[in-house]
């Protein structure tokens, strides 16, 4: 019976897992590595904490060698607080459930433009605000299913944007702006549960 500290290797499955195990399963620190057919070496995986044989606590997942997720994990799904970077250089750090971005959290694209809000299901879904810094201006509303629904879009940094459009937003010349936004962010939801 595996209990402690040891060292496993799969030849079969072309993986070894360096760590801690209880009761012969993996619990505790541990490292997973995976044979790369192409160079014949062992490439990690996957390091940080092992519940009964799962990935589970705070660990990192190595995708690639640009790709990689850092953070929290139950039963071998991200969940809790973490960081993605992806392939193309986009980064998203914050709550995740069930392997997918699920909460609050920021999406930093390679661009530059970032999001910053609500997440239902890897999508933007509730209030957040999308920074278009490449034209210097800003949305802030409400979304569903990764689509802007309801909410009002301003100049905030046109001076430094890349490629600003070739005139500004035009100041809304109503009294109480705010308050016409909520009652129309209030209409859209409404309608949405019905």
């Amino acid at each position: 019976m595996r209990h402690g500290e040891g060292t496993q290797v799969w030849k079969r499955a072309g993986a070894v897992y360096e760590g801690e195990w209880r009761q012969n399963v993996r619990d505790g620190y541990g490292m997973l590595s995976k044979l790369q057919p192409s160079t014949n070496e062992y490439v990690k995986v996957y390091s940080g904490t092992w519940r009964n044989d799962k990935k589970g606590g705070f660990g990192t997942r190595f995708y690639s060698s640009s790709v990689r997720y850092e953070g929290e994990w139950v039963e071998n799904e991200r969940s809790g607080w973490g960081r993605m970077t992806y392939e193309n250089g986009d980064v998203y750090e914050g709550e995740w459930l069930k392997d997918k971005p699920h909460g609050q959290g920021v999406l930093w694209l390679v661009n530059e433009n970032r999001y910053e809000g609500s997440w239902k299901d890897g999508k933007k879904h509730g209030h957040g605000r999308f920074f278009y810094t490449d034209r210097g201006q800003l949305y802030e509303g409400f979304w569903v299913d990764d689509v802007p629904r309801c909410g009002t879009v301003c100049d905030y940094d046109r001076k430094n944007a890349h490629t600003p459009p070739m005139h500004p937003i035009p100041p809304v010349m109503l009294q109480d702006v705010q308050s016409v936004l909520i009652e129309g962010c209030s209409r859209f939801c409404a309608s949405r549960e019905d």
